[in-house]
């Protein structure tokens, strides 16, 4: 008995992970290694940002995939291409020995589409790098001839910042980790995407198709900007969304406004009316029971008021004095649902202008859902909110039978809408990625309980039914989605520290 209890201990010693380096001896040796291969580094990035992946361009979205899966393989990962009902989800899987949890980790390999005619640089999928942000006195950087590379200078390209930095930031980190001989402390599964700029309409499916490829304890979502303070950023969840279109019906054609005003009913005045009834004057949404459910603990109160939002700042820059008052503050405003009309139509503008009663009106409008709330509850309030303001709601355009026996009428259409996801801000593996990555930077980090847009990804997280967190590392102001997309070399570099703290936790 006494030799196979031996054995054991010392066969569960010879597997055990090694102990985890001293978070600031894994930035030093982690930034050493960037420090000597930056410009290795950097024509990597550029390398894949060549490729003019946009998710309607089968031809080079594959490309890339292949491109991509290939630089998993070089770094040990047992790679593969996973075709899907859409574009192929790139996929690869690091097992490491002694490790007794497994890290998925999503990034999305397309880019929005580009309109070239309102970018400063000829071709967006050639990539330029400049001094800084660009003005009338930026400098474009040789990048052959550089030998050295300021954290201030940036490279301009589509998908930047969004999301091909972060792709090749832990790739590299990878690289690093390897280099300096530092163990990795989990199992590693990276899952690329090359439909999310489109809503990733292949994923959930995809999951059933694969789902014994993607089994892991956390996801971790390398997107989007940090915090507009530029200290490391934690997101434990983000906002859904439902969009609905409102139209609402007048005269069968715009009407002479000195013949029929004062008699026939105008529908832009009726659907104004109709919106200004869902707010009151401090922006609080009036559908009853829109706010139901929504607490916040001690703990949520804490991680709220510890966001370093400077919002004064914030108002002058936006441009207006008085915000709306859900909530207290701004992080509180985007843990409640809201309403917002992202649009309006009716009759003409401006040197268009007519002097007539127009034939209808239309508004287009989104509801951000939280946690709490879900799309067809809200559907549902607004629905009875709208029918108890005398609308009689329709699915299509009216004919002549329900324009006679009703008076204000709205046609209701439903587009479409996410959940929202949060993770527990105790989950013990988020607290552990927390502390992580606050070590490594030696400082409070921003955590942020949910952010106010949405993500494709979240059918995604519904599916698989693990933790999620967001891991945001470039610059707050990379112009993702616009022209002129950027990624500052800072923060490209930090993000590597990041990654490897997380994946030698």
């Amino acid at each position: 008995m006494r030799v196979s209890v031996l054995l054991s201990v010392l066969l569960g010693a010879a597997l055990a992970l090694p102990a985890a380096l001293p978070a600031q001896d894994l930035r030093q040796s982690v930034e050493t290694y960037v420090g000597a291969t930056q410009k290795e580094i950097l024509s990597k990035l550029m390398a894949a940002l060549r490729f003019p992946a946009v998710a309607a361009d089968e031809v080079n979205i594959r490309r890339k995939a292949r491109y991509l899966r290939d630089e998993l393989a070089q770094r040990g990962l047992i790679s593969e291409i996973l075709e899907t009902n859409g574009n192929p989800l790139v996929y690869g899987n690091l097992s490491v020995p002694g490790a007794s949890r497994t890290l998925l980790l999503y990034c999305h390999y397309d880019g929005q589409p580009v309109d070239p005619a309102k970018w400063r640089q000829a071709d967006p999928f050639q990539p330029v790098m400049m001094d800084g942000q660009l003005s009338h006195d930026s400098q474009l950087i040789d990048f052959e001839s550089a030998e050295f590379f300021d954290d201030d200078w940036r490279i301009y390209a589509r998908s930047a910042s969004d999301d091909t930095a972060p792709i090749i930031g832990l790739l590299t980190a990878l690289d690093a980790l390897k280099a300096a001989g530092i163990p990795l402390s989990s199992n590693i599964k990276v899952i690329l995407d090359g439909e999310e700029e489109d809503g990733s309409p292949s994923l959930v499916a995809a999951i059933e198709r694969y789902r014994d490829r993607l089994d892991a304890d956390l996801l971790l979502i390398f997107d989007g900007p940090l915090h507009q303070s530029d200290r490391p950023t934690v997101v434990f969840g983000a906002r859904g969304i439902m969009a609905v279109d409102l139209t609402v019906f007048g005269p069968w054609a715009p009407l002479h406004s000195g013949h029929y005003g004062n008699w026939a009913p105008n529908p832009a005045m009726q659907l104004a009316q109709l919106l200004a009834s869902m707010k009151d004057a401090e922006g609080r949404v009036l559908l009853e029971g829109f706010y139901d459910g929504i607490e916040f603990t001690p703990d949520d109160q804490r991680v709220l008021d510890a966001v370093p939002d400077n919002l004064e700042k914030l108002k002058t820059v936006l441009g207006f004095s008085k915000p709306d008052r859900v909530g207290n503050s701004l992080q509180e405003a985007i843990q409640y649902p809201s309403l917002n009309i992202r649009g309006l139509e009716s009759g003409w503008v401006g040197a268009e202008a007519r002097t007539i009663v127009p034939g209808r009106a239309i508004a287009a409008i989104d509801i951000r859902l939280v946690k709490e709330t879900k799309p067809d509850d809200i559907y549902a309030k607004l629905i009875t909110h709208i029918e108890r303001q005398g609308f009689h709601i329709v699915a299509e355009d009216p004919d002549d039978v329900v324009r006679a026996e009703h008076g204000r009428i709205v046609k209701v259409i439903r587009r479409g809408s996410m959940n929202a996801y949060r993770t527990d801000l105790n989950n013990p593996l988020a607290r552990r990625v927390v502390a992580a990555i606050n070590a490594v930077w030696d400082g409070p980090i921003v955590q942020k309980r949910t952010s106010g847009g949405t993500v494709p990804i979240a059918p995604f997280i519904e599916a698989l039914d693990i933790p999620a967190l967001g891991i945001p590392t470039v610059n707050f102001d990379n112009n993702q989605h616009g022209p002129d997309e950027n990624v500052r070399l800072g923060h490209f570099f930090d993000s590597i520290v990041t990654f490897a703290a997380i994946f030698t936790m």
